[in-house]
């Protein structure tokens, strides 16, 4: 009988009246104290509220529905499609919407009810998912500063590939601790390629000269991810290196000389298609024959096979000393051992002098890393 009095009053009860009433209604079936009978009559109350012609009565039923775990998923689905101030309420607080509710509404493609699914405090993986194949923008750096949310790696792959033009989220891309390491590399590319074509950079040191300052600058956080990669990650960051065109001659020579023979080993394995334990032995202890055949197998000319054996003698050798292995040391004794053949050899020459390059890329960025931990520990 109250139900069907507040039907019949709410014909004639003005739209500040109706939403009081709404709100009241709400408050008591949120807090469940009724009985089979009077659930059933709310409900219909509820949904009688769905069809008020005033969307401030439908925000307060929105309001006070959007956080109640056992309300009537029929009306939660209708609030969720209402008019935006509506729907944002249920779709970013209910949880009455499941993944294959949230799905949908991010295929609507709507950008404000994506971003309304990445504020929620709890996305699954496969919402986040959807998200990144299909969210705009300003939806995916949401989620991304949403905290809660675990975003797949396959999902963040997908997410540097539709938006690593994009500053910010490449930016938040930048500062998540599971980003793959290949996908940074790529990363480095595109911002690389971004301060070479902007008019700052243009107007501020030239066009080569800026593009010379930032391929020196994406060489040397290349060299960087190369020592840090994790090793679970280093196939991936080879084979994205190799497409890339990065995983040159001097490239790999550097890492020899740097002593990163984990990195270049992986390299070797994936040019050379010999197996890893393999591969690792030859580098280890095997003969000058056996490292000349795998260096040639990697497809290395026939003047640049030499200069890799001759490497990988002063790397096993700097490896054994007591201190350690001094880059710049074997850096310099390989380019002495070779000076006469690179008078003879363009190839080689060119090989030497990339690598020169590439040390004191390398040394520079070690000296700064340096500079700033010293000053880190006197502040």
């Amino acid at each position: 009988m109250i139900i069907k009095s507040f039907l019949k009053w709410s014909e004639t009860a003005s739209t500040s009246e109706r939403c009081r009433a709404t709100k009241a209604l709400t408050q008591a079936y949120a807090e469940g104290h009724m009985d089979p009978s009077e659930r059933n009559a709310a409900e219909a109350a509820l949904s009688f509220l769905l069809e008020d012609p005033s969307p401030k009565v439908r925000l307060a039923l929105a309001e006070g529905l959007a956080a109640v775990e056992h309300a009537p998923r029929s009306i939660v689905v209708a609030l969720a499609g209402d008019q935006l101030e509506v729907a944002g309420r249920i779709i970013a607080l209910s949880p009455v919407l499941g993944d294959s509710d949230l799905i949908e509404i991010v295929a609507s493609g709507r950008s404000t009810l994506q971003q309304f699914v990445a504020f929620r405090s709890q996305v699954s993986v496969s919402v986040a998912a959807a998200l990144a194949e299909v969210g705009t923008a300003r939806a995916v750096a949401d989620m991304l500063d949403n905290p809660h949310i675990s975003v797949a790696r396959i999902s963040v792959r997908r997410i540097a590939e539709r938006f690593g033009d994009d500053a910010e989220i490449r930016s938040r891309l930048f500062d998540r601790a599971d980003l793959p390491c290949d996908v940074r590399q790529q990363l480095v590319e595109r911002l690389g390629a971004a301060l070479a074509g902007s008019n700052f950079i243009r107007s501020a040191i030239g066009g080569s000269r800026g593009r010379k300052v930032t391929e020196e600058a994406c060489m040397s956080a290349t060299l960087r991810l190369a020592e840090s990669v994790v090793q679970d990650e280093i196939p991936a960051l080879v084979e994205h290196l190799r497409m890339s065109g990065r995983l040159t001659p001097a490239f790999l020579m550097h890492t020899l000389c740097a002593g990163n023979v984990d990195f270049f080993a992986a390299a070797v394995v994936s040019l050379s298609g010999i197996s890893d334990s393999r591969v690792r032995g030859i580098l280890i202890d095997g003969r000058e024959a056996a490292m000349r055949a795998l260096y040639r197998s990697v497809g290395l000319d026939r003047e640049l096979a030499p200069v890799f054996v001759t490497a990988t003698l002063l790397w096993r050798a700097a490896s054994r000393r007591p201190g350690g292995m001094d880059t710049g040391r074997v850096s310099s004794e390989l380019m002495n051992r070779h000076a006469d053949d690179a008078q003879r050899q363009p190839a080689v020459a060119d090989l030497l002098r990339l690598v020169e390059s590439l040390h004191l890329i390398w040394h520079r960025q070690a000296s700064r890393d340096y500079a700033h931990a010293l000053a880190a520990e006197a502040a």
